[in-house]
């Protein structure tokens, strides 16, 4: 029996602040280094996607999520030529402790931005994702 056609989960937050959305500029990845992009990472197997979310910004953010406090606000199926992803967007309205570059050997700057002045080298899909959430859109495709 041939194998089943996978897809790379990975999940982001979308926090927002004072009209500012908190951006993370990739350093030393591999992927997009010296562009922004969101707090996110991939869920691994047998992972919730919201248990992901916790984790991964506990580990570069420094802060922590409940579950409780987060909402999904967007689902991206995107082509990225080699690869298919399903990207799970979610924003809290909570956290405790203080935002802080958990990262320094990938990521440059962690920095809060107006979403309708972000940086220009804000990753493109990136960008596409934090318009969608300002215009309530909760599904869209990226790169088809």
């Amino acid at each position: 029996m041939a194998e089943r056609f996978k897809i790379i989960p990975s999940v982001y937050l979308i926090l927002d602040q004072d009209g500012k959305t908190l951006l993370a500029q990739r350093f030393n990845t591999g992927f997009e280094d010296g562009k922004y992009g969101l707090v996110s990472g991939h869920a691994e197997e047998k992972e919730a996607f919201r248990q992901a979310l916790v984790r991964e910004v506990k580990e570069e953010a420094g802060i922590q999520l409940r579950e409780n406090d987060i909402k999904h606000v967007l689902t991206m199926h995107r082509d990225c030529g080699d690869h298919e992803r399903a990207d799970f967007f979610f924003t809290a309205s909570a956290w405790q402790g203080e935002i802080k570059n958990m990262e320094p050997s990938k990521c440059d700057d962690l920095s809060w931005f107006a979403p309708d002045a972000l940086p220009e080298n804000t990753i493109p899909y990136i960008r596409h994702a934090i318009e969608c959430y300002q215009k309530g859109i909760t599904y869209t495709e990226f790169s088809w």
